[in-house]
C-alpha cells in the first residue's frame, strides 16, 4: 500500500513539473523627472520570441487592446494617454482585420504632472493580451508602483 501511495505522489510531482504556465511577457517600470512639476513613467514589455502584445489602438471586434489604468492620487495627475512607438500592422485571419501589435519589446511612456516636490509613487495596472501564431492567452493584468526620483 505504501508503494502505491509513493507512486501516486511521484506521478503528481512529475505531472506538475510538466504543466508549465505560459508567461511570455515580462514587465518592468521606471520614471524620470523632466522638470520640477513633470515626470515620464516608462512601462516596458519584454516579449518572448514568437509572441506579441497588442497596441492600445485596436478597433472593435479585434483582440484585447493594451490598456493602462492609473490610480488616482493627490500628488500627481496623468496627462493624456500613454505614448507608444509605431506598431507592426498585419492582417490576422482569426480576427478578420488588420491589427497593430508589438514583438520583442515595447516601451510605453506616460506623462505625469507632479503636485509634490518630494518623492512620488505612481500606481496603476496594465491590461493586455498575448498571442503567437497558434494561440492567444486569456487577457491578463499586472499592477505596478513606480517611484519618481527626486531631482
Amino acid at each position: 500500500m505504501k508503494k502505491i501511495w509513493l507512486m501516486i505522489v511521484a506521478l503528481m510531482f512529475t505531472a506538475a513539473a510538466f504543466a508549465q504556465i505560459d508567461a511570455p511577457v515580462r514587465w518592468s517600470y521606471a520614471a524620470k523627472r523632466v522638470s520640477p512639476t513633470e515626470a515620464v513613467v516608462l512601462v516596458k514589455a519584454t516579449i518572448e520570441p514568437g509572441w506579441h502584445i497588442y497596441s492600445q489602438n485596436v478597433k472593435d471586434g479585434g483582440p484585447i487592446a493594451t490598456n493602462f489604468i492609473f490610480s488616482p492620487a493627490k500628488n500627481y495627475t496623468v496627462i493624456g494617454k500613454p505614448a507608444e512607438p509605431k506598431a507592426i500592422v498585419k492582417y490576422e485571419e482569426v480576427f478578420k482585420m488588420n491589427v497593430s501589435y508589438f514583438e520583442n519589446s515595447v516601451i510605453f511612456q506616460q506623462k505625469v504632472k507632479l503636485k509634490a516636490a518630494g518623492a512620488v509613487i505612481v500606481k496603476g495596472k496594465v491590461e493586455y493580451m498575448t498571442c503567437n501564431d497558434r494561440k492567444c492567452l486569456p487577457p491578463d493584468e499586472v499592477e505596478f508602483n513606480v517611484a519618481v526620483p527626486v531631482k
